[in-house]
């Protein structure tokens, strides 16, 4: 089946969604309400194998009906919190708090959750609706209860009709859903989704997570899951947790973290991000090179060294006249070169008096073309001081 007829996730009555409509800040707390109390706690867990400390010091809330994403790199120890939290993975040290009960040395039959994998894990000699059906087999339910159940889950799922059907027989994305309906087989608490959609091709994947996440919300489930790709942790999540080398380096909403990255491997794993190296010379000034940039967002003392970020779509290309209206600011760069994305072009740069940096800005078609750029053009770029960040170097 071609993926664009492949019908959409459908919500019935499965699980009606209790958690309402709220923001919440960097760690969980909801603006102009009481914070509510989490549905899990991650306390103090470590985990180490020999002499490689996997995770350290992770302390994490997760509310009623959030959808949280673990994003970060391999080997960031994302995967394994995840294990942990699901009981497949002992922690060295900590504890795991669901639903106000300490799970932390339960076996996994004896939590609450429904998992989904990488590679699905559906059972091949099962069809579609065996699959489903097996959670419900195995906790004794009547019949009847399993065919009405299990009819539900496929209608929710967007595979009426299809449940005699093997997994040989499916495709990648209609596996993803029987999977998705089999973790939801016996109304878990919680939902655990380690990289569901990493092997499917681009244009599944964007349609499933965002049917992924429309179904999260309907059902009001509290859901984590882990990704590498942080198209999906942006477009999915309610807060993202982004690890390295086994540390929570950032936690927050989606456009706080982007906007506001906290250092700068969050800076520059989520998104692109242009850094040049400076020294600072005024409360709000650094200078890169030959360039001094006002920094109102600047933070360091004088004489430290620093790196300046900013994002390419925060990067204005200015005219003759538009660049003579602009006192601060302003770089002059050549073109080194451009990299066709489809809607658009990356141009990369190499600011004036600052040759050891490079700035890379995105531009429309229609800006590039208007401006007939080419390698060895000449840009007058314009850095919006209040877009600029600073961090300490490293």
């Amino acid at each position: 089946m071609n993926p664009s007829e492949q019908p959409a996730l459908a919500v019935t009555s499965l699980q009606p969604a209790t958690t309402p409509s709220r923001q919440t800040s960097a760690y969980g707390v909801v603006d102009g309400l009481a914070e509510p109390e989490p549905y899990l706690r991650i306390e103090d867990i470590n985990k180490s194998f020999g002499n490689f400390v996997a995770l350290k010091n992770i302390f994490l809330n997760v509310y009623p009906g959030e959808f949280v994403c673990l994003l970060g790199p391999s080997g960031c120890g994302k995967t394994t919190l995840l294990r942990i939290i699901a009981g497949l993975e002992e922690q060295t040290s900590g504890r795991v708090i669901q639903g106000g009960k300490n799970v932390s040395n339960l076996p996994p039959a004896q939590r609450d959750f429904g998992i989904v994998f990488q590679s699905y894990a559906l059972f091949p000699n099962l069809t579609a609706t065996q699959n489903v059906a097996y959670g419900l087999q195995n906790a004794k339910r009547p019949r009847a209860e399993i065919d009405r159940r299990v009819a539900e889950l496929l209608e929710t799922v967007g595979l009426t009709g299809m449940g005699q059907k093997y997994p040989s027989q499916m495709s990648g994305g209609q596996q993803q859903r029987v999977a998705l309906a089999r973790a939801l087989a016996l109304s878990p608490g919680l939902l655990l989704l380690d990289e569901p959609l990493s092997a499917l091709d681009a244009q599944v994947r964007v349609k499933l997570r965002t049917e992924i996440a429309s179904l999260q919300k309907r059902l009001g489930i509290t859901t984590v899951m882990v990704t590498h790709d942080q198209a999906e942790a942006l477009a999915m999540a309610d807060r993202i947790v982004v690890m390295d080398k086994g540390y929570i380096a950032q936690v927050g909403a989606p456009r706080a973290v982007y906007q506001h990255p906290r250092n700068p491997f969050v800076a520059n794993f989520i998104g692109v991000m242009n850094f040049l190296q400076g020294v600072v010379v005024a409360p709000d000034q650094v200078r890169c090179g030959n360039l001094v940039l006002l920094t109102p967002n600047n933070q360091a003392a004088v004489n430290q060294p620093v790196r300046i970020a900013i994002r390419p779509e925060d990067i204005r290309v200015l005219s003759v006249a538009e660049a003579q209206t602009h006192s601060q600011n302003v770089i002059s760069a050549e073109v080194q070169s451009m990299e066709y994305m489809g809607t658009g072009y990356l141009v990369t740069c190499a600011p004036d008096g600052n040759a050891k940096d490079q700035i890379t800005i995105d531009l429309s078609t229609f800006e590039s073309g208007a401006l007939g750029l080419e390698p060895g053009s000449t840009l007058r770029l314009y850095l919006p001081p209040d877009q600029v960040q600073v961090f300490a170097a490293e």
